[in-house]
């Protein structure tokens, strides 16, 4: 597995490298659509987005760093930051944290994220491979989103044991329930809730890391 941060200095890049990386990540969509998580390999997104095989493994490693190139692109279309300082920072943990869910809106009616998301979720069923490839992606987006929380603690306004993790997990879970479960609306409203909540578990302590029992 990859953690996906070496993909951080190649995003965004421009001239034939941008379009090398734009076929890619639409070849690959095409191809889990249209043959599923089992059936996807570097050399088909190659051959898809007319370029050489040996260009896709260089950038990208393996088929698990397509993907989660791809997730971060879906990212990028809905105005989610990459980490770093170029996450907002208002000085308020629940009006950070309903920017990012406001922000989780947008990507979730992208159409091509949605079909990306089934997809993945009904390989990952079956497929070990593919709910490690869907684990990591999730860990990749939640490590990096974490920041928004990380912040909160440095200002003290959570407690510095708050297991920032976990914050941005309770923003997320809601979304994933309904969109892939109860298919009830996804909404602004919601997003405000979730928010809101989280925050408040946060600063009552709620969220704070466990110690690990010791082995029996």
């Amino acid at each position: 597995m990859q953690d996906g941060s070496h993909l951080e200095s190649k995003r965004r890049p421009g001239g034939r490298t941008a379009r090398n990386r734009a076929a890619v990540l639409d070849a690959t969509l095409a191809e889990l659509v249209e043959h599923g998580y089992a059936e996807t390999s570097m050399e088909k997104i190659a051959m898809r987005a007319g370029v050489a095989t040996s260009t896709v493994y260089r950038r990208w490693t393996n088929l698990e760093g397509v993907i989660q190139d791809l997730a971060h692109r879906f990212a990028d279309d809905a105005g989610v930051p990459n980490g770093g300082e170029s996450f907002p920072d208002s000085g308020d943990l629940e009006t950070d944290l309903r920017a990012l869910a406001g922000a989780f809106l947008t990507i979730y009616a992208h159409v091509a994220q949605r079909v990306w998301l089934d997809v993945m979720v009904a390989a990952a069923v079956r497929d070990p491979a593919a709910r490690e490839t869907l684990s990591a992606v999730v860990a990749s987006r939640i490590r990096e989103t974490s920041l928004l929380v990380r912040r909160a603690i440095d200002r003290g306004e959570v407690p510095a044991d708050t297991d920032a993790e976990e914050v941005i997990r309770m923003v997320a879970a809601p979304f994933y329930y309904r969109m892939l479960v109860t298919a009830e609306p996804i909404d602004s409203a919601l997003a405000d809730r979730v928010a809101a909540m989280a925050a408040h578990a946060a600063r009552a302590g709620i969220l704070v890391r466990r110690a690990t029992p010791p082995e029996q």
